[in-house]
């Protein structure tokens, strides 16, 4: 019942609430981001961390740094606060976490399946895998000829199973194939994501809905740019669509429909919560759509501590420090490149 969570949330959650609440008080803040573009160096940039949260996971990192090496500390302390939560967490607290990470394992399945369609090494792409979506079987992924035997072989004993039963095909795997089970997967997950949602009510249903729903109508105009141009029917995309949001089920319709960017610049203006997004780019524009898009996550994503009681604080905060991530990827890249003239092109401030 809305509101009444208060009187019982702080037995189970209310002290990694507190935890997720601290964490997120270590987020770099504006006047860091300013700090970090003025670097020279990367190792400018090590010495600049040295004074956040990020300190102690560089400080034992000899110099010559590499743009790789930052953006694997940072997410080793993602990964270490994301572990602590997990093993503090009672249910449905610990169920909502795991859920948090399906994510991560789709994008490793599709990255060693892929990695090995192009005849890649299972080690170097297990190395790239994001250490948040990592499960036991990963590396017999390389064995599978089909989906039919993905799944047999490997996924069936996974958290992805369920979310496979509109991939499985005993179609041979190629770069297509791969992409819409990479969206079927998504959609599936993002759908059980939502439905999960719903059950604790309250604060984590109403707040979990609206981000989710943005995240689904995100994926949703991301699926109608890439595959312009496409052998994909309109069937078939308005199939890789989640089945809500607040693009559902008319805006799919037209999204389904178009056949260029303006097009969907004109569906999306009709709903006012996108129009401030489309607004940012000029016609014909699609580069700096992930930036738009992103911004307005992170706006969404930071309201959400603006209420207590409700699980939405620890999806936000997660997302949260993977955006900060990104951004210390960004600016670590130019300055390696020596590309200073473009660090802010992809800094979405948080604060």
């Amino acid at each position: 019942m809305y509101g009444f969570e208060a009187l019982t949330f702080n037995i189970h959650g209310g002290y990694l609430e507190a935890i997720v609440r601290g964490h997120r008080s270590g987020l770099l803040t504006a006047a860091d981001y300013n700090n970090l573009c003025q670097c020279e160096t990367l190792d400018d940039i090590k010495m600049h961390l040295s004074a956040t949260e990020y300190g102690p996971y560089l400080q034992n990192e000899p110099s010559p740094l590499h743009t790789t090496t930052i953006v694997e500390k940072c997410t080793l302390k993602l990964v270490d606060e994301y572990k602590h939560m997990l093993c503090q967490a009672t249910e449905p607290l610990s169920t909502f976490l795991e859920y948090i990470t399906y994510g991560h394992m789709i994008d490793n399945v599709v990255l060693i399946v892929t990695g090995t369609l192009h005849e890649r090494d299972v080690q170097e792409l297990l190395e790239k895998c994001h250490p948040l979506g990592m499960f036991d079987s990963i590396a017999t992924l390389a064995v599978a000829q089909n989906m039919h035997e993905l799944y047999r072989l490997v996924l069936v004993d996974t958290p992805l199973a369920p979310y496979f039963s509109e991939c499985i095909t005993s179609e041979d795997l190629d770069d297509m194939n791969i992409e819409i089970m990479r969206n079927t997967l998504y959609k599936a997950y993002l759908e059980d994501f939502y439905k999960f949602c719903q059950k604790p009510g309250g604060a984590t249903a109403e707040i979990m809905s609206d981000l989710l729903a943005f995240e689904a109508d995100r994926r949703a105009v991301n699926i109608t740019i890439n595959s312009i141009g496409t052998e994909l029917t309109r069937d078939d995309r308005r199939k890789l669509y989640s089945n809500f949001g607040l693009l559902y089920p008319y805006g799919h319709e037209e999204l389904a429909a178009c056949e260029d960017i303006d097009q969907v610049r004109a569906v999306m203006e009709k709903y006012p919560p996108y129009q401030s997004i489309f607004a940012k780019l000029s016609y014909g524009e699609s580069q700096m759509l992930d930036k738009a898009f992103y911004e307005e996550d992170v706006k969404r994503l930071c309201l959400a501590f603006e209420q207590q009681f409700h699980y939405g604080v620890f999806f936000a905060y997660m997302r949260l420090r993977e955006q900060e991530i990104r951004n210390l990827m960004w600016i670590s890249e130019c300055v390696a490149q020596n590309q200073k003239s473009r660090v802010h092109d992809s800094v979405v401030f948080i604060f």
